[in-house]
């Protein structure tokens, strides 16, 4: 009798935990060496040296393989294997169920110009996603797959960054997203081998906005830091010749030169300036020296300006005396309905039609915020799409901290808050001034329809009529 022939038997299987982390570090990979556009299957098997079927095998989290395979395929994102990676089969094929994600890929055709790096996620049912997705607070993490990409920003930004000397101006009301942008900017450039200094204008003390000399000094020892350099303030300052040349010299002639690498630097929140004019205008004039002299002298050439900033602020300023008028504009538009379909079943919930998404877009529009807490509580199942409608229109419902903010806004301002209750208790458009068009369209609270004015949202309108009725 001839001897059984031995099989190998192949007894890990792809755990939630590592699935999480395969395809947090897929998607920087993406966003740093493929302008943000998803892979193929074909192509990440290239890149971990394993099949196409292999891959969907590991991806499906119901299909066993060797532990030296699950190693290579991490490897080839510089992730070491761990034992929470994966599950260890006692049998062949058998796995139990409740300790992975509930995904079939390798049953579905995959159109070949799309990654798999989200379709566990998307196909999952709501009660499995349930305890995967936080409240929706702050941006969206780098490693997160409810990331909606709204082309061609991305990619804009990716590419105008690798251009020596640029600026990048992303402007948008708050909670469009500027901030989960910035992060897979930042992302993008370390992939890059540059430097990255992020400094959030809030952190800045008040007495440094009250004494230029102060804020450069502090401002030239925050991006030394960042750029592991010692400072050395006290030797390179010099107040003969005034702090706005000290601090040219300083990045000139000791920071950048230093750098072999660009150095991409973030202002975060720059609303903070707004607060201060004169501070402000000094400050942002000698910004745009940096970024002229950046075009056309070389030793600037290795400076990357990214300005990032709400409106809100800046709408009180005078529109004709505005800093930001160089470089690439970024500003963040809403979701389109497709979009929110996408972020839907992301989400993991299962519309079958658009009669959802028209539903809930006819009532808040596209904004990114009003958008991700409304999926956050339909998903959960705390309130169906027309319990939370009404609720929203009774009380501000789910959206009531988003509304006191933009509330507070109005009330600081009794004139914009007069011409907007007008606007909103009217069913046709009506002639606005074009400062408070200006200022009403930086609060985001107003839209465009062709020539006419309206209320961003139906939120918008049957809320703000309400609180503002009595003052009209």
């Amino acid at each position: 009798m001839k001897p059984q022939k031995s099989t190998r038997s192949r007894g890990v299987v792809l755990s939630s935990v590592g699935l999480k982390r395969l395809q947090a570090a897929i998607l920087a990979m993406e966003i740093a060496e493929n302008h943000s556009q998803r892979l193929t299957l074909n192509k990440l098997g290239d890149r971990m040296n394993i099949s196409r079927k292999t891959l969907t095998r590991l991806l499906s989290l119901d299909t066993n393989v060797d532990q030296k395979t699950l190693k290579l395929c991490f490897s080839a994102f510089d992730l070491e294997l761990t034992a929470e990676d994966y599950t260890i089969l006692n049998e062949p094929d058998k796995i139990e169920t409740s300790e992975l994600l509930s995904v079939n890929l390798h049953t579905r055709k995959v159109n070949s110009c799309k990654s798999l790096l989200l379709e566990p996620f998307i196909n999952e049912q709501p009660k499995q996603v349930e305890s995967l997705w936080p409240y929706p607070d702050g941006p969206v993490p780098l490693d997160s797959p409810l990331y909606i990409e709204r082309p061609p920003i991305e990619e804009l930004v990716y590419r105008e960054v690798t251009q020596p000397g640029c600026v990048i101006r992303i402007k948008a009301p708050r909670q469009m997203g500027k901030s989960s942008l910035m992060l897979r900017l930042l992302t993008f450039a370390q992939k890059q081998e540059y430097r990255t200094v992020n400094l959030n204008c809030y952190q800045i003390d008040s007495d440094s906005l009250t004494n230029l000399n102060k804020l450069l000094r502090g401002f030239c020892c925050h991006v030394a830091r960042e750029l592991g350099i010692d400072p050395k303030l006290n030797e390179m300052w010099d107040e003969e010749i005034g702090c706005k040349l000290s601090s040219s010299f300083y990045l000139q002639s000791y920071l950048l030169k230093q750098i072999a690498s660009p150095v991409v630097l973030v202002l975060n929140e720059v609303d903070r300036f707004f607060e201060y004019p004169h501070i402000a205008q000094e400050f942002f004039a000698l910004l745009r020296s940096w970024c002229e002299e950046a075009q056309q002298n070389p030793n600037w050439y290795k400076l990357r300006l990214v300005v990032v900033y709400s409106t809100e602020e800046y709408a009180t300023l005078d529109i004709n005396r505005s800093p930001f008028n160089i470089g690439l504009p970024i500003r963040l538009s809403e979701f389109t309905q497709q979009q929110i379909e996408d972020l839907a079943r992301r989400h993991g919930l299962n519309w079958n039609t658009t009669k959802e998404s028209s539903q809930l877009m006819s009532f808040v529009g596209g904004h990114p915020a009003l958008i991700r807490i409304s999926l956050y509580y339909l998903y959960s199942q705390e309130v169906t799409l027309q319990e939370l409608i009404e609720e929203a229109i009774a009380n501000g419902g789910i959206y009531r901290y988003h509304l006191w903010r933009l509330w507070v806004q109005l009330q600081e301002k009794p004139t914009l808050a007069k011409t907007y209750a007008e606007l909103v208790r009217v069913k046709q458009s009506k002639f606005l001034d074009p400062i408070e068009t200006y200022k009403l369209d930086s609060l985001g609270l107003i839209r465009f329809e062709g020539d006419r004015i309206l209320p961003s949202c139906e939120l918008y309108r049957a809320y703000f009529a309400k609180q503002l009725s009595t003052i009209v």
